[in-house]
């Protein structure tokens, strides 16, 4: 049995009104099963609440899977590709599904403060934060990024095909990278932020 991903997008500073432990409760209360949805986002039913919209990507099942498998495959492949393409791929990636190694960056830092941290390495509360922040950066990185994709295919070819753990097809790991794009192009769009929680 897997982890699954329930992504949140949200506006930080209405978050951030809430105590630091009800944060994850407070997104999870907010949608609720009966929302509407519109392009793969469940809203608030509730009027007024529209402060978060939860996302249901549509090249997966729920699970994180894909999205860790991707990740592993991009850390497999990286070193194949161009300095420039493999710098934007990194800038897009990081904090969502793949994050450099902690010894070779030690400036990496994810959501100390703002959520409470996980006493269970095993359990994790968080799967993914990425701060409004740093949500230009990713769309920057990501127009950089999107019109390079198939150049991704050989070394794709040369390091995930056939492998377990990995994503099974390069168009399955594009179409998830697309997806990715337009939710950091949402959340960018808003000036908020993206939660990823099991």
């Amino acid at each position: 049995m897997g982890l699954d991903l329930t992504l949140f997008m949200a506006d930080w500073q209405r978050l951030g009104a809430f105590p630091v432990g009800g944060r994850i409760d407070a997104l999870d209360d907010a949608v609720g099963p009966s929302g509407p949805r519109c392009g793969g986002w469940r809203w608030p039913a509730e009027p007024g609440a529209g402060w978060c919209a939860e996302y249901e990507f549509f090249t997966t099942t729920g699970s994180y899977r894909p999205h860790s498998r991707a990740g592993d495959g991009w850390a497999d492949m990286r070193p194949l590709v161009d300095a420039s393409v493999r710098e934007a791929m990194d800038a897009f990636l990081s904090g969502l599904i793949w994050d450099a190694d902690p010894d070779e960056d030690p400036a990496l830092s994810g959501a100390e403060g703002f959520f409470p941290a996980s006493a269970d390495p095993w359990r994790p509360r968080l799967l993914l934060v990425c701060p409004p922040e740093a949500m230009e950066r990713k769309v920057s990185a990501w127009k950089e990024v999107e019109p390079c994709l198939d150049v991704l295919r050989a070394p794709f070819a040369a390091e995930c095909e056939g492998w377990v753990g990995r994503p099974e097809t390069f168009e399955g790991f594009a179409a998830l990278l697309r997806e990715w794009g337009g939710v950091v192009g949402e959340a960018a769009g808003r000036g908020w932020g993206l939660v990823g929680v099991p």
